[in-house]
């Protein structure tokens, strides 16, 4: 689900690039090849990247039931794993001022549209990744880190920095459909109460 989520994103973010005349310059990538000097680079050179930062589990949901009642029959599963996405979106244009306008309407976008689901989201359904993509929701809050934060950010993808934004994308669940174990409901308790003697 994380890289759907990231895919959805960025062709949501591409389609609002395309109406707005600046082009599909969205590019799901990772910024530290910026800097890399290699081959790969040239792959984010005039883009506006989107690249995972940090995943998170939201413990709070960490205790959800572990199983469900479906028809007469008790299935044990694993519970679900909540995460949040840290993803910071770069602009690496060939220009500053237009790496800026590409940040400010990044910002708009996400302004206008903070949660994304299934039926509000319109994406290419033809990706093979999106075989077992049946329903989703996720949102999006911007996320302000200190200039110490930063500065370790860009420390560690490279050195220098561009004009950027981070978002939190909350709570995708991924979740294997595997069972653990499966058994009859209890329906009634039979038997007898004898009285206790002492």
């Amino acid at each position: 689900m994380i890289y759907e989520t990231l895919q959805i994103l960025k062709e949501q973010l591409e389609n609002f690039f395309s109406d707005i005349g600046l082009g599909k310059i969205i590019a799901l990538e990772n910024i530290a090849l910026w800097e890399s000097g290699s081959d790969d680079a040239t792959r984010v050179d005039d883009k506006v990247v989107i690249s995972l930062l940090k995943l998170e589990e939201e413990v709070i949901l960490r205790n959800t039931p572990h199983f469900k009642v479906k028809d007469t029959k008790t299935e044990y599963k694993n519970p679900p794993v909540h995460l949040n996405l840290y993803l910071l979106i770069a602009a690496n244009c060939d220009t500053y001022d237009k790496s800026l306008r590409s940040i400010s309407k990044v910002i708009e976008f996400f302004q206008g549209k903070k949660v994304f689901t299934s039926a509000n989201t319109v994406y290419n359904r033809t990706n093979v990744a999106f075989d077992v993509l049946e329903h989703f929701k996720f949102s999006l809050e911007l996320y302000t880190p200190t200039f110490e934060e930063l500065n370790n950010v860009w420390g560690t993808l490279g050195g220098r920095q561009l004009p950027s934004v981070i978002y939190k994308v909350q709570l995708i669940q991924i979740e294997r459909d595997k069972k653990l174990a499966a058994s009859e409901v209890i329906t009634h308790i039979g038997g007898t109460l004898n009285d206790m003697k002492q």
